[in-house]
């Protein structure tokens, strides 16, 4: 995979951060939406494949984006297609903050380091590829104003903006409430991108249905008159985990 063209989740976080205040909207659910932005790469780089509502590796070669790779080689040592949500809903400790610093090494954003209540260090990202962001937010304004259907990396990059909560943040107020609507629909023009983007949405939401097993061995497993506990989904924590990102301020 060449690095000349900015990756899925690159984009997605770059539409996240508040050229303002150097801060990420929606910071929770957007740590999910990285991790679904990668599984949509993948796919398109012929990496992945959907099974059902499992992704299936299909090619475990490598990519040549060290974070991206290192998604597929967690992917492949499953040895069996994983459900999307168990794999969105696992911990990614740190992701947000690697594609940030990723970012900064590639000159598109710098750290700007502070305090938060004059004690704890924090560091906000200020984009410095301004016209960058602009181009990737003209994509999603070109595709709603025109509803001609987008290509499938916008397609999916606005399916996962909209997974993440990104609407309100890229198009405020009740003048923006068309072109929310709009984001949300454009869902529909890429499988993949939509797979991922309810993925997210139903582990935000707490809906992820838990494995079950069949009644009858249940039963011989518990014996006679006893209950069986419902199995917990594995890979899937209690809420989102929201990674070791302490020192980036998120609102």
């Amino acid at each position: 995979m060449g690095r000349s063209r900015r990756t899925i989740p690159e984009e997605l976080l770059l539409l996240a951060l508040d050229p303002a205040t150097g801060t990420t909207a929606q910071p929770q659910s957007l740590d999910l939406g990285l991790a679904g932005a990668q599984l949509v790469e993948l796919a398109l780089a012929g990496r992945i494949a959907p099974d059902g509502d499992r992704i299936a590796v299909v090619s475990p070669r490598p990519t040549g984006d060290p974070t991206l790779d290192c998604a597929l080689e967690l992917l492949r040592r499953r040895g069996a297609p994983v459900r999307a949500v168990h794999w969105i809903g696992g911990p990614r400790l740190g992701l947000r903050q690697t594609y940030l610093s990723h970012l900064e090494r590639c000159g598109m954003v710098h750290a700007v380091a502070g305090q938060m209540c004059g004690v704890l260090p924090t560091t906000r990202y200020q984009a410095t590829e301004t016209a960058i962001s602009r181009e990737i937010k003209a994509r999603l304004d070109t595709a709603i104003r025109t509803g001609v259907p987008p290509d499938p990396r916008t397609a999916a990059l606005a399916a996962l903006a909209h997974a993440v909560g990104l609407g309100k943040h890229l198009y405020p107020g009740n003048e923006g409430r068309s072109s929310r609507s709009r984001l949300r629909d454009l869902i529909r023009h890429d499988p993949m991108g939509g797979l991922v983007a309810h993925a997210v949405m139903d582990v935000q939401n707490g809906a992820v249905v838990q494995p079950r097993r069949n009644p009858a061995q249940a039963g011989r497993q518990a014996g006679p008159g006893a209950r069986s506990a419902p199995e917990p989904a594995r890979g899937v924590p209690a809420q989102p985990h929201r990674g070791s990102m302490a020192r980036v301020v998120a609102h």
